[in-house]
C-alpha cells in the first residue's frame, strides 16, 4: 500500500508540475497563442500538435513510474518529474542520435547531474528496459561496504535510489542507425565517494 502511495506522489506531483510551467519567452513564442474569437486553422493545428510530442509524454511518465517503484523498495521519497532537465536530456539525446554512442554528458569526473545513460540494439527498447538495466545493477552492490563487487557496476542502481536526489528528467532516441540511446538526468546529483545512497 505504501509503495503505490510513493508511486502515486510521483504522477501527482508530475501532474502539478506540468500545470504551473512558468511562461517562458521561447515557448511563447514557438507556440501560437489561441484566442476565443478566432478559430485555428489546419495548419496551426498541426504545428501545435507537433511540438507538443504526445509520445515523450507517455515515455516521460514511464520513466517516472519505473524509478519511483525501485525508490519505493528502499523506502526512498519519490523523484518529481523536472522539464528543465527533461530539455537538457533531450539535447543530449539528439547529440548522440548521429552515432549512438554510450557517452556521457559531462567530462569524466566533472558531473553537474547526476546521469545515466543506455544503449540497446535494435529500436525496441523502451524507458522501462532502461530502468530495469540499470536497478538490475543492485545485486553488485553490497550496502556493508557500500562498494560494488570488483568488476561490477553498480552506479546507475545508487544514482536512482540516492537518498538526496528529488528531481529527474529523462529522453529517449532511436539513432540514425536504428539502435536506441536513453539518458536520465537527476538532481540533486548522487554517487559521493564514501556516501552510502540510502
Amino acid at each position: 500500500m505504501k509503495t503505490l502511495l510513493f508511486l502515486l506522489l510521483g504522477l501527482v506531483t508530475f501532474i502539478s508540475n506540468a500545470n504551473t510551467l512558468p511562461d517562458s519567452p521561447q515557448s511563447k513564442s514557438s507556440i501560437p497563442q489561441l484566442t476565443q474569437q478566432k478559430r485555428p486553422d489546419n495548419e496551426t493545428i498541426y504545428r501545435v500538435s507537433k511540438q507538443l510530442c504526445w509520445g515523450c509524454m507517455a515515455e516521460s511518465l514511464e520513466f517516472l513510474f519505473r524509478h519511483n517503484l525501485v525508490r519505493a523498495t528502499k523506502w526512498e521519497l519519490p523523484l518529481m518529474w523536472d522539464f528543465q532537465l527533461e530539455q537538457y536530456a533531450r539535447w543530449w539525446a539528439s547529440q548522440r542520435q548521429a552515432d549512438c554512442k554510450l557517452e556521457h554528458s559531462f567530462p569524466e569526473n566533472d558531473f553537474k547531474l547526476g546521469e545515466n545513460i543506455f544503449w540497446g540494439s535494435g529500436s525496441a527498447w523502451t524507458p522501462s528496459d532502461a530502468v530495469r538495466v540499470w536497478a538490475d545493477e543492485e545485486k553488485y552492490y553490497t550496502y556493508a561496504t557500500n562498494s560494488c563487487v570488483p568488476g561490477q557496476m553498480c552506479g546507475h542502481y545508487t544514482q536512482i535510489v540516492w537518498k538526496s536526489t528529488r528531481r529527474i528528467g529523462c529522453a529517449r532516441v532511436v539513432c540514425d542507425d536504428g539502435d536506441v540511446f536513453m539518458t536520465c538526468n537527476y538532481d540533486p546529483v548522487g554517487n559521493y565517494v564514501g556516501e552510502r545512497p540510502y
